[in-house]
């Protein structure tokens, strides 16, 4: 049977009749067999797809460079394949997964000794030769029996293939090299121009402690070195920014094997820090028609049952009993605000009601997946529930939006990527909530979006169940992306929980209820800030904003005189009078990253003046008292 496909080149478009069944690599090689060598694969359906995409229907195929953000997926899944074709030449070892992921790669094995440098170097010298030898990387479907007899001797990929449900199994082979994998990759080992392999850390298989224990060697590959250079000076900067090594350093935080992991203290500074986000998140909800509220750490498993998390969330609670009873500690704050809600009849004229807490919860996350503040097992979620009515549903996502990119902006994010998540067309009967609410939810949330020129991926059959959603990830300095707002429907908990209010015709109606977390978790969102500023807190969030440093033992008395009025003043100081030369108080509080420096010698209590550091600046001059905390109190007002 044949049928029409489209191939666009370089914005021209090519209309073939192929015969149904056909790979795209033959197609092209008909057409101009260059092609292979120009492009890494086609965009097709929202997707990248090798040159091994078996043509089955009419579709539109857009080629794809090397040097295409699309295409670099494949070029890391490849990257992984022969790092892992190296390893097996040089190493006795049980593969287990390599995938690419948001940048790069990596593969999972089993080895009895742990990877050194110098093993790294090795693999990294027989990866140079395989692609030296550009190896053609050849793709086929093989039946699942033979598939169990080819990895016969490998527990892992054994694992893997009696969980397919097919009765064909997909393979990609090198040489003497073949994976279990379903693609997509590239056409040769040649293609990939330039790697690096970047560090090794352990694993579990699939990430279950209670599993055997892997090795994971971590690696990122580009089509130029050019590329490669920018992304590794990134990487080492992102290094030196790591929230675990400045949490440190700076005092902030620490997690401690008496308490367990996944569990933070914050020391002093990060509590400062922690309160100043809290108070600011307090002060902006207030002013914007929330009411705050506080829920217990603890409730009945009843309550969860009702809500349908016990039976779907169950391995991610902590579950006790108290006299016979059992009970949870929360996993989300949502339960409680519903009850808060359900308290009393609802009119219609009380709504919107808008409900918030910062409200600290505790999940089972297994140990292999924590890390530092960005994946841990307590912590506060700033959790917030809107209850409207259907005509004041596109006026509260707008608002929730202002107020999300509100907060982006105030704590220095400038860059962002937005997702809107959606349900399968295809398949609507798989989700809660009639078509009304869905139709009304999504156009309510892409008229946010489109009326204040936002731009969007749309993602059809993300959504989760419940709900339609929008999710904005923020970009840091280096480009990294970190979690942040999520507005999220829910159609689900309105109809288990009942939550109605009472409408201008005298009669119940079903509520519509939002979710939605503006800084997600406290712990993640402190610990992006930390490696977005490096450690250099903008004056308003700096814990502290002033060390008074003196030279001598002459400038105490002035000293401790100004580290009153300072403080009466509401700023927060420090003074040293240590015994110390200048330049190592100087360089103690610039280590500190210590926003200001108040230096004071002779010369300054003769003349009743300050002379002024600014952390990273140098001398920025004289001042007076007055002048000087006017200065840096306005920098705080503004948030600067």
């Amino acid at each position: 049977m044949k049928i029409q496909i489209k191939i666009y080149i370089n914005g021209k478009r090519s209309i073939l009749e192929v015969k149904e069944g056909t790979v795209l690599k033959e197609i092209l090689t008909n057409l101009d067999s260059s092609l292979l060598d120009k492009y890494a694969g086609a965009w097709s359906e929202d997707r990248f797809v090798d040159f091994y995409e078996t043509i089955n229907k009419e579709g539109e195929y857009y080629l794809i460079q090397f040097d295409d953000p699309r295409a670099l997926p494949a070029m890391w899944h490849t990257t992984s394949h022969i790092m892992a074709q190296a390893v097996k030449r040089l190493y006795n070892v049980n593969l287990a997964i390599g995938p690419s992921i948001e940048e790069g790669f990596y593969y999972d094995m089993e080895k009895d000794e742990p990877f050194t440098d110098e093993d790294l170097s090795a693999i990294s010298r027989e990866m140079e030769r395989i692609i030296e030898s550009n190896y053609e990387i050849e793709h086929s479907m093989i039946p699942k029996e033979e598939a169990k007899n080819l990895f016969s001797d490998n527990k892992f990929k054994l694992e893997l293939v009696n969980e397919i449900e097919d009765d064909s199994v997909s393979i990609y082979k090198q040489d003497e090299f073949f994976d279990l994998c379903r693609g997509p990759h590239l056409l040769s080992t040649g293609k990939v121009k330039a790697f690096k392999l970047l560090s090794v850390s352990g694993s579990y298989w699939r990430g279950d402690e209670i599993r055997e224990s892997l090795q994971r060697i971590y690696g990122i590959s580009y089509p130029d070195n050019k590329t490669l250079d920018e992304y590794l000076y990134r990487y080492e900067e992102a290094k030196k920014r790591d929230h675990r090594k400045l949490g440190k350093s700076l005092d902030l935080f620490k997690i401690y094997e008496d308490t367990g992991p996944g569990l933070v203290l914050w020391h002093p500074k990060g509590t400062i820090i922690r309160e100043i986000i809290s108070n600011y998140w307090r002060e902006e909800h207030i002013k914007r028609g929330y009411q705050l509220v506080t829920t217990p750490h603890i409730a009945k498993a009843d309550l969860w049952k009702k809500t349908g998390h016990f039976e779907y969330y169950r391995e991610k609670m902590y579950i006790f009993e108290i006299d016979g009873v059992e009970y949870v500690v929360k996993p989300m704050n949502c339960p409680n605000h519903i009850l808060i809600y359900k308290n009393k009849i609802r009119s219609y004229r009380d709504l919107p009601i808008r409900l918030a807490e910062l409200g600290t919860v505790y999940r089972n996350e297994r140990s292999g997946v924590l890390h530092g503040m960005l994946r841990v097992r307590g912590f506060t979620i700033d959790d917030g529930h809107i209850f409207c009515r259907e005509d004041q549903v596109s006026s509260e996502i707008g608002d929730s939006v202002d107020f999300a990119f509100d907060i982006i902006k105030t704590f220095g994010y400038e860059n962002f990527v937005v997702q809107l998540s959606v349900r399968d067309p295809e398949h609507k009967e798989q989700y809660a909530g009639s078509d009304k609410e869905w139709e009304n939810a999504e156009a309510s949330l892409i008229k946010a979006l489109y009326e204040r020129g936002i731009e969007y991926i749309k993602e059809e059959g993300e959504a989760v169940f419940y709900g339609p959603k929008i999710d904005i990830s923020m970009k840091d300095i280096l480009g990294r992306k970190w979690q942040g707002p999520t507005i999220q429907f829910d159609f689900n908990l309105p109809r288990r929980l009942g939550l109605t209010y009472i409408g201008e015709d005298g009669k119940e109606h079903m509520i519509y209820m939002i979710h939605r977390a503006l800084l997600g978790s406290m712990e993640r969102f402190v610990g992006g800030l930390i490696e977005h500023y490096n450690g250099n807190f903008p004056a308003w969030l700096a814990p502290i904003h002033i060390r008074i440093l003196t030279v001598t033992d002459e400038g105490n008395e002035f000293a401790e005189e100004i580290h009153k009025k300072l403080s009466e003043e509401g700023l927060r100081t420090e003074l040293d009078l240590r015994n110390e030369q200048l330049s190592k108080k100087i360089r103690d509080a610039e280590t500190e990253k210590i926003p200001y420096m108040f230096i004071i010698g002779r010369r300054e209590v003769k003349s009743g003046t300050l002379s002024v550091r600014h952390h990273q600046e140098g001398d920025i001059g004289s001042f007076k008292l007055e002048e000087i905390t006017s200065r840096l109190k306005e920098e705080i007002k503004q948030r600067r």
